[in-house]
């Protein structure tokens, strides 16, 4: 079986972020990038997959963007994976979730699929469009939000969260699965799987390897301004007696607050 998984590198969420003089994206110098965490979800249930499955299935790590994004491939290859591909071009710096599923639609029908995992959304941008767009262009059924799973070599089960309970699906391969939080519990890189990492192959696809142009992933979605929200002010709790606090409290709520 081919078992495909997308993973994006995102901003660590401890990351205090800066915005660059165009206020078009941050700046990058100063954070630090990890593996999307919904997308560890789908590595582990592509691994358990392969165990499950056995014979020659294999599991192949797909992710978009910038040189940096190869580290996240190599945490893939490190907890088991088998092979990476890297897919960036320089026409693809900027590009929305139009053009990131366009891409990775490419290469998915360039290596050749049974079933394509992936987390449920990115910690990032929060779009969560990628996935259907994905399906959508391969022209395969898609399983968003999944929480259980029950795969075979043709098909399998699966349940989603749904508004209100939990829906049951039958489905047959290939097809697209977005991992929701509780699937599983993903396994870290163990040492030895780190080494073996280090020699694992990632191939680097460009637009003309994948059939494309920049036409084909021109943004549909245009960042005219990115902000930082404004974090909201501490509380005070002022403590002792009455008559002592209630002059501090009138004077905050004067000269601090501005309200009286």
């Amino acid at each position: 079986m081919k078992i495909a998984v997308l993973v994006k590198q995102t901003p660590d969420t401890e990351t205090k972020p800066k915005i660059t003089a165009d206020k078009k994206r941050l700046e990058e110098g100063e954070i630090k990038f990890v593996m999307n965490p919904y997308d560890e979800f789908a590595v582990e249930e592509a691994l358990k997959t392969k165990e499950k499955i056995g014979g020659d299935s294999a599991v192949t790590v797909f992710s978009l963007g910038p040189d940096r994004v190869v580290e996240s491939i190599r945490t893939a290859l490190a907890m088991g994976a088998d092979t990476g591909v890297h897919v960036w071009d320089a026409a693809l710096d900027g590009t929305d979730s139009y053009g990131t599923a366009t891409a990775l639609a490419a290469a998915l029908k360039k290596s050749g699929f049974d079933v394509v995992f992936c987390g449920k959304q990115a910690i990032d941008g929060d779009f969560a469009q990628v996935n259907s767009r994905v399906a959508e262009l391969l022209n395969v059924p898609q399983l968003n939000l999944v929480t259980k799973l029950d795969l075979s070599a043709s098909g399998g089960k699966a349940e989603r969260r749904v508004e209100g309970g939990e829906e049951l699906i039958e489905f047959s391969l290939p097809a697209v699965i977005s991992c929701e939080k509780g699937l599983n519990e993903p396994r870290y890189a163990s040492l030895p799987g780190i080494m073996k990492a280090k020699k694992k192959p990632v191939e680097k696809w460009d637009l003309a390897a994948l059939g494309l142009s920049a036409a084909d992933v021109t943004p549909r979605l245009v960042v005219q301004e990115i902000r930082i929200p404004e974090q909201k002010r501490r509380g005070v709790k002022l403590t002792g007696e009455v008559t002592d606090t209630v002059p501090k409290l009138v004077k905050a709520l004067r000269e601090e607050a501005k309200i009286i």
